[in-house]
């Protein structure tokens, strides 16, 4: 079978490289185009699927937008006869979803149609969910709205970080892709359309919201914390400036204590209270510097005993 595939982040890394090991005659692939970096914004940072590509010496395509007749021509001239889109960064037009004889499939982190949308595993995270895992469903021109053609479920436990989830569910997404594809081959998939009366959004992550409110109750802020650990990483406002917090976990319960203060900090982190119990942070990152633990933070003045986050 001859696979086009579609994909940008480290998320994609495990599912292409699996392709490859199994022997998946691997057309190309397409990728953003690299990213400028640096505060000279002079430097260009190749996509992690591009590095890959480029190891092992597949034609890469990286468009602006995925669209237009140059565009499609180079497609077909790749000749696949399937396509694999995970994580790529855009919406793919309808004449690029069908063009492949055996149409586009795609790998989304969620059990669809609970979480569509472009942040499935931070959101998963810091909406509580007990469970989640893999979706491999048939591309439509609605967002993440495809019939599923296999789903693989994982429980999510309590501590877990959304960098943590992220990684199992790339490694748990590969081996699904390839199952999946047997199945197609083998003319014995079974596509189940989804309920869209089910189904609930993840937006794109936005600064917003990792903003941390310390009115909410600890277990909520901790999940606000660890939905995004570790990036973008969740932040509050210290008397320092702003400041990332990482590793988050509840700490025993406080009373008398004002929702933002911190009531401890030592060798295992730093606890403060929210609106109902607290947390511990095991480490921080205050802006423009690196991570550190928060014992060393405040000997360099960055917060102190009593201080309130906000």
């Amino acid at each position: 079978m001859r696979v086009l595939f579609w994909g940008t982040p480290e998320f994609a890394v495990p599912p292409l490289r699996a392709l490859i090991g199994e022997g998946f005659d691997v057309a190309g692939v397409v990728t953003q185009p690299d990213k400028p970096v640096g505060r000279s914004r002079s430097t260009l940072e190749q996509p992690p699927i591009k590095r890959i590509a480029s190891a092992e010496s597949l034609p890469v395509l990286q468009p602006d937008r995925p669209r237009g007749e140059e565009f499609i021509a180079q497609l077909r001239a790749l000749e696949p006869e399937i396509s694999v889109v995970v994580a790529y960064g855009h919406i793919l037009p309808s004449d690029v979803i069908v063009l492949p004889r055996l149409g586009t499939i795609n790998i989304h982190a969620s059990l669809l149609p609970k979480l569509r949308g472009a942040g499935p595993i931070q959101a998963a995270v810091r909406e509580g969910h007990s469970e989640t895992g893999i979706t491999i469903m048939r591309m439509v021109k609605a967002l993440d709205a495809g019939p599923s053609i296999l789903q693989v479920r994982t429980p999510i436990p309590d501590d877990e970080t959304f960098g943590e989830l992220e990684l199992r569910l790339a490694e748990m997404g590969a081996l699904a892709l390839i199952e999946a594809l047997a199945l197609i081959e083998l003319g014995a998939a079974q596509e189940s359309p989804q309920d869209d009366a089910q189904a609930t959004y993840a937006p794109k992550v936005e600064r917003a919201m990792a903003r941390v409110d310390w009115t909410a109750d600890a277990r909520t802020v901790s999940r606000i914390i660890r939905a995004y650990d570790p990036r973008p990483g969740a932040f509050a406002m210290a008397k320092s400036g702003e400041v990332k917090l990482f590793g988050a976990r509840l700490a025993p319960q406080v009373t008398n204590t004002a929702a933002g203060e911190i009531i401890a900090i030592d060798a295992s982190g730093m606890t403060i209270a929210c609106g109902v119990g607290a947390v511990q942070i095991t480490s921080v990152q205050p802006a423009g510097k690196r991570r550190l633990a928060p014992a060393d933070w405040a000997r360099g003045r960055g917060t102190g005993l009593g201080e309130r986050l906000f």
